[in-house]
């Protein structure tokens, strides 16, 4: 799982990156998507030692949550600039996307590396 959130850290940093090098908003938040990689970073990276794998994947998932719940606003817009309707920062609106959809695919995978975590720990007695 490490290395999983490791991935989802890169992706979201070069989502953040690239928002900001098409974006001609002089906004920070553009590059939210960034921010959020590095948290995933620093705790993929602390999930790298076993001690605190456990508590690092914790604190990932609930990263996830959260972005998910910041990003979701960005889906109610995708549709209409999906056909071609005029959108107000559709650059947002496919990042926010984008977001929502790597976060909650991650969020899925954690939450399964758990049940499956624990029943390997009741197995062991």
């Amino acid at each position: 799982m490490p290395a999983i959130t490791i991935t989802l850290a890169i992706l979201l940093i070069i989502l953040g990156v690239a928002c900001r090098f098409f974006s001609t908003a002089q906004s920070v938040t553009v590059m939210m998507p960034a921010f959020i990689g590095g948290l995933f970073l620093i705790a993929g990276l602390v999930a790298l030692k076993a001690g605190a794998r456990k508590h690092a994947m914790h604190a990932a998932a609930m990263i996830a949550l959260l972005a998910i719940l910041g990003s979701v606003g960005g889906l109610a817009k995708l549709p209409a600039l999906l056909s071609g309707a005029e959108v107000e920062r559709p650059l947002a609106v496919i990042a926010r996307s984008i977001t929502f959809v790597l976060c909650t695919t991650f969020l899925v995978l954690a939450i399964r590396s758990f049940i499956a975590a624990r029943k390997a720990r009741v197995a062991a007695g």
